[in-house]
């Protein structure tokens, strides 16, 4: 009898796992579509065409940023943690797209899941060490990760010009793929 519950077990995490991997490939291979000019469907949410929802949090070095205070940009919306490999393998890549692109009203913006870090001191070292000059906002509560469902991370929203949604991608981008999900929309 107990050699069957750890095979239902097995069956049951393998089955978990695929789905996962299902799901994180299939949305990173959605292919963005131009906004043109459209409001989105009225709704906020985190759906593409929902507006984005909003949110104003503290910025690493003083001030706020809220979303809403974005719009007429592009925004790629960047969920992380300094601990996360893949979180710091893409910073590299997001800093050079966003000094290549900032003068053409693209903003990136890195919500930090702060609660999970050792302190809000070693997000502000990684940024000093890494040289990101895009905002880094600070995310104690969770506020903006459990709205925007940063279940796996890096979870990065490509938000357009009106605000809204076009775009969800999980895992570490390069600056191909930003310039493609980016280049699609207004």
């Amino acid at each position: 009898m107990k050699k069957y519950h750890n095979a239902w077990a097995i069956v049951v995490l393998l089955g978990l796992l695929g789905w996962g991997i299902f799901d994180a490939e299939y949305l990173n291979r959605q292919e963005p579509t131009a906004s043109s000019g459209e409001q989105g469907n009225g709704q906020i949410g985190i759906e593409k065409g929902n507006t984005a929802p909003d949110f104003e949090l503290q910025q690493i070095g003083g001030g706020t940023v809220k979303l809403s205070d974005l719009r007429g940009k592009k925004v790629i919306l960047n969920l992380w943690a300094t601990w996360c490999p893949p979180c710091r393998a893409e910073m590299p890549d997001m800093q050079r797209y966003y000094e290549e692109n900032k003068e053409k009203g693209v903003v990136i913006i890195g919500v930090n899941l702060t609660d999970t870090e050792s302190s809000p001191e070693a997000v502000a070292d990684f940024v000093k060490l890494y040289g990101i000059t895009f905002p880094i906002l600070l995310d104690p509560d969770k506020e903006v990760a459990n709205v925007y469902k940063a279940i796996s991370i890096p979870t990065s929203y490509i938000i357009d010009s009106n605000g809204v949604v076009q775009n969800k991608y999980i895992g570490p981008m390069d600056e191909e793929t930003m310039e493609n999900m980016l280049s699609a929309i207004e």
